[in-house]
């Protein structure tokens, strides 16, 4: 998280927002966030809405397939946000989406496959981050 961060999470009343300012660490020589950011972004945005969304116990899930198509750049100083939503889930999978934007513009849409894994901690928890309660 050191060079991928700060990453910030909110809950919006029905999903988690996950977003990112465009820092110059994030930029490629042309000055735009680089398209493993993207990535590496998205990879991190469909588990973490998957933990809010999932019936049952919390799981680790691990990546088996990722798809971006990549809409437009994202700027230094942009704020890249990021929506997903579980599309389904089976015993040892799950099928996720996303949307993310900059400066509220589209600039990546994504869609992964996901492995069941370990359970996390206790299992419990619907709401780790403690998004949906003031700390």
């Amino acid at each position: 998280m050191a060079h991928n961060g700060p990453l910030y999470a909110r809950w919006s009343g029905d999903r988690v927002l996950l977003g990112f300012r465009v820092l110059p660490q994030h930029t490629n020589p042309l000055g735009i966030c680089h398209g493993g950011m993207m990535a590496t972004f998205a990879d991190m945005l469909m588990p973490m809405a998957a933990i809010y969304q999932m019936q049952g116990e919390r799981r680790f899930l691990p990546t088996i397939s990722l798809n971006i198509d990549y809409l437009a750049a994202s700027p230094l100083g942009a704020w890249v946000q990021g929506h997903a939503d579980v599309l389904r889930t089976t015993r040892n999978m799950l099928f996720g989406q996303g949307l993310v934007t900059a400066d509220g513009d589209p600039v990546l849409r994504v869609s992964g496959i996901f492995k069941m894994g370990p359970v996390l901690t206790d299992g419990a928890g619907r709401d780790p981050f403690g998004l949906r309660e003031p700390r």
